[in-house]
């Protein structure tokens, strides 16, 4: 069977217009594992709240952070895809879990080159229903809606492979050289807690307090929280970190049903207050820099914290087309095409 790579991301409107925004959002929040409530309630606040006053100021903020060559998200998506086809004699394609790149576009090209087998490779570290079971659901239903006769194998979340852990650590102490930084905050998308509750496979486990995410579990292997968690654990290991100049925080809250604690802007302007001068943030739920790391914490983030007396505000970027990241996921493929050991 010839194989064939797919690569996934989130998504972005065609052009920082309330015009393009507005689609794109609709199909992003009209998703039923984005927010997850019956599609009644779902339809009232994305339709009858969202879509009238949000696509405006999105499309603001994507103003601030758009390149002349395009969403920045799709630009360094594009760049790691063309780097992964130099290392591989596979075939690699790219698509978006919302917006035009579609999935469906993107199986059609692979199908088109020949390939009855794909790798689908969801650009996310961890496993979250909003991120990684939605593109692979969606995946599914492509696959027998259209194409029926292609076989799919996916690629697990890999926060924990000690080649990505090394390859995101080199990329923070490379990038924080030479910068004086007081605490080191690791910002991870937020998600609602119910989110952790609905994919807990033991029923019982995640309590979302303080000792779950360190209690060894089934549970884990789904939970982005006790994922999110690990990847700060074992990234300040590997930098030697010392205790108290690091922590973990969720971004990105939206409603107000209970999220993933602590906030990164409150904690961003607690650390100010607190006198810490110089802070530096990593963004490790993302492997490419887009809305939420550009303008979110790299702006948005900066502003807060010198509002509140802080001085030094540094983000470490993505690891978005790094020559290491590209490597291992390169290898990664290679490893699957030859039926080596790689997590599918």
């Amino acid at each position: 069977m010839k194989k064939g790579v797919l690569l996934v991301n989130l998504g972005s409107p065609d052009s920082p217009t309330p015009e393009d925004v507005k689609p794109y959002l609709s199909e992003f929040l009209m998703d039923e594992r984005v927010i997850d409530v019956p599609l009644w309630l779902r339809t009232f606040i994305v339709k009858g709240i969202i879509l009238n006053t949000r696509p405006k100021a999105s499309a603001e903020a994507y103003q601030k952070i758009w390149w002349e060559e395009g969403s920045p998200l799709i630009v360094i998506s594009e760049r790691l895809q063309k780097k992964i086809q130099q290392n591989t004699d596979l075939p690699v394609a790219l698509a978006m879990r919302y917006g035009s790149m579609t999935i469906q576009k993107g199986l059609q090209e692979l199908v088109d080159k020949g390939v009855e087998e794909v790798f689908l490779m969801p650009l996310y570290p961890q496993f979250a229903m909003a991120t990684t079971e939605t593109i692979l659901v969606l995946a599914e239903d492509i696959r027998k809606e259209h194409f029926p006769h292609l076989k799919i194998s996916d690629l697990k979340a890999f926060y924990n492979r000690e080649d990505y852990i090394d390859v995101l650590s080199n990329s923070i102490a490379r990038h924080l050289k030479g910068k004086p930084y007081d605490h080191l905050l690791f910002s991870y998308h937020g998600v609602p807690e119910r989110h952790i509750r609905k994919r807990d496979i033991t029923k019982s486990h995640c309590k979302i307090d303080k000792s779950c995410c360190v209690t060894p579990s089934p549970a884990h292997e789904y939970c982005y929280r006790h994922q999110c968690l690990e990847v700060t654990r074992l990234v300040a290991e590997k930098l030697n970190l010392k205790e108290g100049t690091y922590s973990s925080s969720f971004q990105s809250r939206l409603g107000i049903d209970p999220w993933l604690q602590p906030p990164t802007d409150l904690t961003i302007e607690r650390m100010g207050k607190n006198g810490v001068q110089n802070l530096a943030v990593v963004t490790p739920a993302f492997v490419s820099d887009c809305l939420e790391t550009l303008e979110e914490i790299a702006m948005e983030g900066q502003e807060i914290f010198h509002e509140v007396g802080g001085k030094e505000f540094t983000t470490v970027p993505c690891l978005n087309d790094d020559d290491e990241f590209v490597e291992i996921l390169s290898n990664w493929i290679n490893d699957w095409a030859t039926l080596q050991a790689v997590p599918v």
